[in-house]
């Protein structure tokens, strides 16, 4: 009876230690952390603006600021392209600042966005702008390869028809444009329509099928550019 006595004070610390150390480790002491924000995506890309024509091939590219709710420092990510799509990429520089001075070949359609970066995660892009650096000589340019409107990319949407809209554009504005609008099932849509002379074209679909469309712009002169493909679901 005595050693059982004796042994009660050290069961009871032991307890109380376990008890310690459960409760510390449940609530994660000071080792909790909180979720990185990432930045706000840039609102405005200024200067190239959208279809501009550039006298000059040195181009100081002109953004509006981003903010991060977690004050840290952000840089941003600029890609020059030579697809709208910023696939065939010629330049992609980070700054810390909201310009960036690029020299660029004359006589050469582009496309370019914008992402913020605050070492832990990265913003939205920005909207991707088209701009032509001036040729020497160059009377016509090829028209900016056509900006999707509906379906949006990877979009899914009630089977029956559909309407396909997209927006082209030139620098040439004297130009009339027309469009080559390809359409199917597969990776590698079929030619639909030649010379369409307005921006939508109605298809019709079916249920649970995932389509792709593309469609290629092209001048009064007969100057073509390729747009890219893009793809939408029906339910």
């Amino acid at each position: 009876m005595i050693k059982t006595i004796k042994l009660l004070p050290i069961i009871a610390f032991a307890f109380i230690l376990t008890i310690s150390c459960s409760s510390d480790d449940a609530g994660g002491g000071s080792g909790t952390t909180t979720p990185n924000t990432a930045p706000t995506a840039v609102g405005q890309l200024t200067y190239p603006s959208s279809d501009l024509l550039c006298i000059d091939n040195t181009i100081n590219f002109l953004w509006s600021n981003s903010t991060d709710a977690d004050g840290d420092s952000i840089t941003y990510r600029l890609t020059i392209s030579l697809d709208r799509n910023l696939t065939n990429i010629v330049e992609q520089l980070t700054t810390t600042a909201s310009n960036r001075t690029v020299v660029l070949q004359t006589g050469t359609a582009y496309y370019w966005n914008v992402v913020a970066l605050d070492g832990e995660d990265e913003s939205e892009p920005s909207l991707t702008y088209a701009f032509y650096t001036e040729g020497d000589g160059i009377s016509n340019y090829a028209p900016f390869a056509a900006t999707i409107n509906a379906p949006a990319s990877e979009a899914i949407v009630n089977a029956g028809t559909t309407t396909l809209d997209w927006t082209g554009s030139d620098v040439d504005t004297n130009d009339t444009l027309t469009y080559d609008v390809y359409f199917g099932d597969t990776a590698t849509p079929v030619l639909l329509q030649t010379n369409h002379a307005t921006s939508t074209f109605d298809v019709t679909t079916v249920a649970a099928t995932t389509y792709y469309w593309r469609v290629d712009t092209k001048d009064n002169n007969g100057v073509k550019t390729i747009g890219q493909v893009w793809t939408f679901s029906t339910n």
